[in-house]
């Protein structure tokens, strides 16, 4: 049995939900593994499958542009590495970004996931909220979403695939090996968001 090795970029943000939440889902495959936190381009180089969580994209975008992390993250998602884009995590995969409130924004992105964010879309951390949304074609049907100062997708270009709306507003679409949601999987108890890309990094393996 391959060993997966999974990295959380620990820049900032919700860093050890997202470890013990993949850590849970490894157990629950049986799958032998690792989940480590990772912050520089060496440690980047020796993951399977990278985890971008939530907190500040423009500071996540800033210092991994400062040390270099950034342009290794690029290289091997480009290479084929699954990477799960949270919140913020989803703001710096995709090809374009603005603010609800101010418009155009300077922040550094990844440039890959060919869709457009608006970022606190749903408003600011006081209107913060849970509801259940439903993502049918990944297979779970039902899901807590967890919504603080969330973004939404507002254009998704022909390869992406829409996974679950809320309010008419996109909330998570998956392309190729990228998969992103506005909402934070992480602080639910119900870990599916995480087994979906355990099994997503399985499959890379496999290939």
């Amino acid at each position: 049995m391959t060993e997966l090795n999974i990295g959380v970029l620990s820049i900032q943000g919700d860093v050890s939900e997202n470890v013990s939440s993949t850590q849970d889902a490894l157990k629950e495959f049986g799958e032998k593994g690792t989940v480590s936190t990772v912050k520089t381009p060496e440690q980047i180089a020796k993951v399977d499958g990278l985890i971008i969580p939530g907190g500040e994209s423009t500071m996540i975008g800033q210092l991994s542009l400062v040390n270099g992390s950034l342009k290794k993250i690029k290289e091997k998602i480009e290479e084929g590495m699954p990477v799960l884009g949270i919140c913020a995590g989803l703001i710096l995969l995709s090809k374009d970004a603005k603010d609800r409130v101010i418009g155009e924004i300077d922040q550094p992105l990844l440039d890959l996931l060919d869709v457009q964010v608006e970022r606190n879309s749903f408003g600011r951390q006081k209107d913060s909220f849970e509801t259940e949304i439903a993502m049918d074609s990944i297979n779970i049907p039902k899901f807590n979403g967890i919504f603080i100062r969330a973004p939404s997708i507002i254009e998704v270009g022909e390869k992406v695939e829409i996974i679950s709306k809320f309010n008419e507003k996109i909330v998570a679409v998956k392309q190729d090996n990228m998969l992103g949601t506005a909402f934070h999987p992480e602080l639910s108890s119900d870990i599916s968001i995480h087994r979906y890309f355990v099994n997503m990094i399985k499959q890379a393996k496999r290939d």
